[in-house]
């Protein structure tokens, strides 16, 4: 997630569809489908094609698949049975029993209760609902209807276990959830022939100020909190989306959080962390629950406009201090929650006397200070010795500084700014506008490092910055401390800035072999002034350009980016990459020399990439044409040269084979013949 690139992705065929969630086997590692109701995938994460994962068809519909830490996976079925995995596998066609009399399954939870698996799911059949609660190692299942609730419905469930006793919690069409507790009881010999009703209790009124929450999804945080994912509408206003968190103990709402890009109505929780759809972008939210209290619950509502809102979380900062003006309008992506009990017991006067000044107070305290005091301060935070959140800290010192730059055009601390990314670990979602405010200056070098060290920049960031280094003149770059390392080892520039050609190992390609294989004329002199042979760019972009081949990225959201790339940039970039590639095949090993040079792989994605891109650019226009032919001749070399190879493989391991044998103790020459 801090990343945000995604480490696998599978997909079924075309007309196939994913009809439950996948979850993980927490036993064996292994991703666990279903697809077209009945068709059972299983998958580990090296494997790359779903379709040639393994594939077990069942003989009746899957309802959902409910992985624990303990005990397997858990099948159920839409008939009401459950089995577990091993089971199907073991007799995937075996038949399912029907246990429903016509009821559809509304939800379903699994948990462990002791060593013991239990399946909890609610039915729902003419309007009534009914809960389920099974123990598949014991074949224990009971079955209750819900007592029913005039003019209201259920939305959705939540459940946990607690003391051998479920508690159901049902979110209703009234704003309001209900508490339903059904004991896990001894199975007996003899079957109850009276169906039981489970009653229920109000546990919370979603309602505050007037304002009533029309909640969507529901899950428990504790014994004492929920959270609750709904639209708030209050009168006079317009409805808008928030989560909330709730005290189901005092009955009070304890913190919320507006979403103004809407939601998809599903919230997640696990871990001490909220998942959900914020708009386009998956949004997660840490969070703390303190001891529930009286105090916890309404500590600060004497001084609140809204007396039924107490602080709970803190939704704006990475740190426990307080939220700087600047940073008010960021969304954050991932926070870090504090118990409110715990600040307000540090903050006593003696305390405050003794502790030293936090980012937080230091940062608002600076907010109007002159250049130089703000740097000298910045500098002495950083000084400090290191803290488990010495990485927020430096992100709130280079947000302040990229603030200022915003502010004051005239202002701009280049050196701070890049000893501050070459003595930190750094990324690119600590400060986004870092690399925003080094475009518009113009800042190569620093762009260039973050490109080197940042593992999560944006696509459409790495973009800018390679349509940004390939516009540059090379005049312009003459006079910018680039880096130089990555580059300067294979590219030998004279005072007029043309490429020397130095000797090297040819690998596979040689004048001889290309004009056999390809039909083409090569010149033999060693200052040949070929496509492939002369860097098409100066040292300084070349530098750059490294940088941008060595930055992550996610083929599919960089594609769109390079199609928007103009053609004669993009035929620039690709001459290099050629020249890279050429470089590479000449060396024995295949590698570059230098500091960060790029690899192989590196140069042979790129270049996938942009003719992907730009292919049908490339194929229209006229001074393209050269550099695709002398690619195409040059890659069908390199895959004759090595089918040559793959031939005299054989014989070669055999001849390595032979000399491990033989024990050669004096200086000999032997002549072998490979027939």
């Amino acid at each position: 997630i801090s990343d945000q690139k995604p480490l696998g992705c599978w997909s079924v065929k075309h007309g196939q569809i994913l009809t439950c969630p996948v979850v993980c086997n927490f036993e064996t590692h292994e991703y666990i489908a279903v697809h077209d109701d009945k068709v059972l995938r299983i998958w580990k994460n090296e494997d790359i094609n779903l379709d040639k994962a393994f594939k077990a068809t069942l003989s009746a519909d899957v309802y959902r698949i409910h992985a624990l830490p303990q005990g397997g996976p858990l099948v159920l079925f839409r008939a009401g049975a459950v089995r577990t995995l091993d089971e199907l596998l073991e007799a995937p066609q075996q038949e399912i029993e029907n246990v429903l009399a016509g009821e559809d399954i509304r939800w379903s939870g699994a948990f462990m209760e002791g060593q013991q698996p239990v399946l909890i799911f609610t039915t729902e059949k003419d309007g009534d609902f009914f809960v389920y609660a099974q123990k598949p190692q014991l074949s224990s299942l009971h079955r209750y209807k819900l007592e029913p609730q005039e003019s209201a419905k259920p939305l959705c469930f939540t459940a946990h276990i607690t003391n051998q006793t479920v508690t159901l919690l049902c979110l209703y069409s009234n704003d309001s959830v209900y508490q339903v507790l059904i004991p896990l009881q001894q199975d007996t010999e003899e079957e109850e022939e009276e169906e039981e009703i489970l009653s229920k209790s109000l546990l919370l009124n979603l309602s505050v100020s007037g304002a009533v929450l029309k909640g969507t999804s529901l899950v428990v945080l504790d014994k004492d909190h929920v959270a609750v994912l709904g639209s708030l509408a209050a009168p006079g206003k317009q409805p808008g989306e928030c989560l909330t968190i709730w005290n189901t103990k005092f009955q009070t709402l304890q913190t919320s959080k507006e979403l103004p890009l809407g939601t998809s109505g599903q919230l997640w929780c696990y871990e001490e962390k909220f998942f959900l759809i914020h708009g386009k972008v998956l949004t997660v939210i840490m969070y703390k629950c303190e001891t529930s209290s009286l105090a916890a619950a309404v500590g600060k509502l004497k001084d609140s406009q809204t007396p039924e809102v107490s602080p709970f979380l803190n939704w704006n900062t990475l740190e426990d201090e307080e939220l700087v003006v600047s940073f008010q309008s960021q969304e954050p992506v991932a926070l870090k929650a504090e118990s409110r009990m715990n600040l307000r017991s540090r903050r006593s006067t003696a305390a405050a006397e003794e502790q030293p000044e936090t980012v937080g107070e230091l940062l608002l305290k600076v907010k109007g200070a002159s250049s130089y005091i703000l740097e000298n301060e910045l500098k002495r935070v950083m000084a400090r010795a290191p803290t488990p959140d010495l990485q927020a800290t430096i992100g709130c010192v280079v947000t302040a500084l990229t603030e200022r730059c915003k502010k004051n055009p005239k202002y701009y601390p280049r050196n701070f700014l890049q000893q501050i990314i070459e003595t930190h670990e750094f990324s690119y979602s600590l400060c986004p506008d870092l690399m925003a405010v080094a475009l518009e200056k113009n800042d190569m070098p620093l762009l260039q490092m973050c490109l080197e060290r940042f593992p999560d920049i944006p696509e459409e960031v790495t973009y800018t910055c390679l349509k940004a280094f390939l516009s540059f003149s090379e005049a312009q770059l003459q006079s910018l401390d680039v880096n130089l390392d990555s580059a300067i080892c294979y590219i030998d520039v004279e005072s007029d800035d043309q490429e020397v050609k130095t000797e090297v190992v040819e690998n596979g390609f040689s004048a001889e072999m290309d004009q056999d294989m390809c039909d083409t004329k090569v010149p033999k002199g060693g200052h040949s002034r070929s496509a492939g042979e002369t860097c098409p760019v100066g040292l300084q972009k070349a530098a750059l350009l490294n940088a941008v081949l060595h930055s992550a990225y996610t083929e599919t959201f960089l594609l769109p980016h390079l199609k928007n790339l103009p053609a004669q940039q993009a035929i620039l970039f690709l001459r290099y990459l050629y020249y890279l590639y050429v470089k590479c095949s000449e060396k024995v090993n295949t590698t570059l020399p230098g500091v960060r040079s790029p690899t192989i792989n590196q140069i042979m994605d790129w270049m996938c990439l942009l003719l992907d891109a730009q292919f049908t650019v490339m194929v229209m226009l006229p001074e393209a044409k050269e550099l695709l032919s002398n690619l195409h001749k040059f890659v069908r070399a390199q895959v004759r040269f090595y089918s040559e190879l793959n031939k005299i493989e054989g014989s070669l391991q055999e001849l390595q084979r032979l000399n491990h044998l033989r024990e050669s103790q004096t200086y000999s020459i032997e002549v072998l013949e490979i027939i």
